[in-house]
């Protein structure tokens, strides 16, 4: 099932102040003047630390890549980014190495073969700026889902983040209320396969303070 009809599952994307934990590259975004114009440019979507070696980064230059936020690594890796093998090296080889295992592979997945499986896995083919309802959701039953997986509430279409005993909806300045966690209910799963498979096989997320067990 698609979000086509649903609410956005992050919520109103515009006007938001909150930054979180991580910023996130996927290419230019602006046009010359500056202008939001393309949901992503290229298929290099990776999750950046906030400051990196007092390196100061524009937020809508054209020509550069547009910085984007996340409240953690759940959240960015629901929207189909993996962590920076620059910035985050030694998450990018953690997640790298959780892949591999998943996946069985006989030799080390790299970061082409990474960003060739996500890029797969998040979106239908499709224009404009706008993406939630190309968003490629797939099920599964919850029990099976580790922590730091993020799946769509089906009443209210709103993403919620999977912790040990609980579900949590997201805000942008956490994660909210917490619930207990249901068992043996099938549901929609936004992060990627890849990502999840990384989150079962020992890649251990960074999560926002909010989120609790």
């Amino acid at each position: 099932m698609s979000l086509q009809n649903r609410v956005d599952p992050w919520g109103d994307l515009h006007a938001v102040s909150d930054r979180g934990l991580f910023t996130g590259n996927r290419g230019c975004l602006v046009d010359d003047n500056g202008h939001l114009k393309r949901h992503h440019s290229g298929s290099l979507w990776i999750t950046c630390r906030t400051e990196f070696r007092g390196w100061d980064h524009p937020l809508a230059a054209p020509r550069v890549w547009t910085p984007l936020f996340f409240l953690d690594d759940a959240v960015a890796l629901a929207a189909g980014h993996r962590p920076c093998g620059l910035c985050r090296r030694e998450d990018y080889l953690a997640y790298r190495s959780a892949v591999t295992t998943s996946t069985s592979s006989d030799h080390m997945v790299m970061a082409t073969d990474l960003n060739r499986l996500l890029g797969e896995e998040r979106l239908r083919r499709g224009p404009g700026l706008m993406r939630a309802t190309d968003r490629i959701l797939w099920t599964s039953e919850l029990d099976k889902l580790p922590v730091g997986t993020v799946v769509v509430d089906p009443a209210a279409g709103v993403a919620q983040l999977l912790t040990e005993n609980h579900l949590q909806g997201f805000t942008f300045g956490g994660w909210g209320q917490a619930i207990p966690r249901p068992h043996g209910v099938t549901v929609e799963v936004l992060t990627p396969p890849t990502s999840v498979g990384a989150l079962s096989c020992g890649f251990v997320p960074q999560l926002h303070p909010t989120a609790i067990e």
